[in-house]
């Protein structure tokens, strides 16, 4: 206790990380106030505020911090933005000009985000009559058509651009991570929601408070188990040749090239996810084709949903890892500063080894993010109020532990750079892209 004491009393007394800190919380404070505020023109007494929203809708509403249920001005979030930069991320793989771009440094990285801010508002104002025509009823409207919708689709699209800007003025002035933070205290804000559900189910009768608790001892496993997902790395050994110069001597020295164990983060579970909304979307809108098949993939709790859903992550895992990270790019750089791996010849035999080591660790990586995608699933089968289910596993755990790791390794290295103990009394805390890592895309 006396240490986390001392570690709080040195966070304050650096002055530029406090400023970024309260910074950070008063940009956060702002966003969660804006998630309160109804859109023009809606009676928030006839929305279906439910918390419980399923599939894909829950999702957005857990990343939205419940803004979408509640018709908020952030109800979309970022999650077009995030839609934007995989579209961009995509087109550099594929479009000659984007691959261009990639490789101008920092002007083309500011074209790149120029891009991809505006192909946002193209994918918010599309989203934003979607949500109005879908999840706001015909008498929660206080203002007569077209100009309910017009008026709408303005402030959606102004919300998301507003949330946009605060996560990017957090990377600036705050502690880094601003659009992954925003959405981890959206999930964060959902967690009272569900614990308070799971107590009041239990106190009915349903397994009592040792079952609460036995809930809570599962729940710290998993997130366990989740960040050893997170941090799990395989080095692979990199010498630099020797050189002298004059009296000095430069290279000579032995680093790492960290692969990650899951290199695509939440992307597989994302995409994934996705997918297993079709079914349901179908049926919605043609309820004759309704068959046993598309009613057991609409059931997220069936064998075939759950089963098809870890398949497809494993199939995304491999897809998203080989589009990000280039074993040939890495050799090439390697092999123009001087650097080997030992016992592996320079140029194309380096390239097939480091494939060859990916390949190994991401089978493994692919399962076990299968297995916490399909968590909460297990949870709900085993009594679990599906409000608190999803947090013992999914796309809201991983961002939640990520996030949380990286914001800490920022404080952490405020600390260090100033000669104070870390946050850690062995060893460092260790983010998602450690230092020398290999870009694995977008940081969610």
């Amino acid at each position: 206790m006396k240490k986390l004491f001392t570690t709080l009393s040195n966070i304050w007394k650096i002055e530029e990380l406090r400023v970024r800190i309260l910074y950070t919380l008063l940009i956060l404070l702002v966003y969660r106030i804006g998630s309160f505020i109804v859109l023009p023109g809606v009676d928030p007494a006839s929305l279906d505020t439910g918390e419980a929203k399923e599939g894909l809708l829950g999702l957005l509403n857990m990343f939205a911090g419940g803004s979408f249920s509640r018709a908020s001005i952030f109800a979309l979030g970022v999650m077009p933005y995030i839609s934007a930069s995989i579209v961009i991320q995509l087109l550099g793989i594929a479009v000659p000009y984007f691959q261009k771009l990639q490789k101008e440094g920092e002007s083309g990285r500011k074209k790149i985000n120029q891009i991809t801010r505006y192909l946002t508002i193209v994918i918010t104002a599309l989203q934003a009559i979607g949500y109005v025509k879908s999840q706001i009823t015909p008498d929660a409207r206080l203002i007569a058509e077209p100009l309910f919708s017009i008026t709408s689709m303005v402030v959606l699209t102004a919300g998301t651009m507003f949330v946009m800007w605060m996560g990017e003025k957090i990377t600036d002035k705050g502690i880094g991570n601003g659009i992954s933070l925003l959405i981890m205290v959206g999930i964060i804000a959902q967690l009272p929601y569900g614990i308070s559900a799971e107590f009041l189910s239990r106190q009915n009768g349903q397994g009592g408070l040792i079952a609460f608790f036995i809930e809570f001892v599962a729940l710290f496993a998993v997130v366990m188990f989740t960040v050893l997902i997170i941090q799990g790395t395989r080095k692979v050994p990199v010498q630099y040749a020797k050189k002298i110069v004059g009296n000095k001597q430069y290279g000579g020295v032995r680093q790492y090239i960290p692969l990650k164990l899951n290199a695509a983060g939440v992307m597989p579970i994302i995409f994934a996810q996705a997918i297993m909304f079709i079914p349901s979307t179908i049926g919605q809108f043609f309820p004759e084709a309704q068959s046993s098949l598309l009613t057991s993939f609409s059931d997220y709790t069936s064998l075939a949903y759950n089963l098809t859903f870890a398949i497809l992550i494993i199939l995304f895992t491999f897809f998203y890892t080989a589009i990000t990270i280039n074993p040939n790019q890495m050799s090439d750089d390697m092999k123009k500063n001087g650097g080997f791996v030992p016992g592996v010849k320079p140029g194309k035999t380096t390239s097939d080894y480091i494939d060859g080591v990916i390949s190994k660790i991401t089978l493994p990586g692919s399962i076990f993010l299968a297995i916490i995608a399909i968590l909460p699933s297990i949870a709900i089968i085993a009594g679990v109020n599906s409000q608190f289910a999803h947090f013992f596993g999914g796309t809201s755990l991983l961002i939640l532990v990520a996030v949380v790791l990286d914001t800490l390794q920022q404080v952490e290295s405020h600390l260090l750079m100033r000669h104070y103990d870390g946050l850690m009394k062995t060893g460092r805390i260790k983010g998602r892209n450690p230092v020398g890592a290999a870009t694995t895309g977008p940081a969610i």
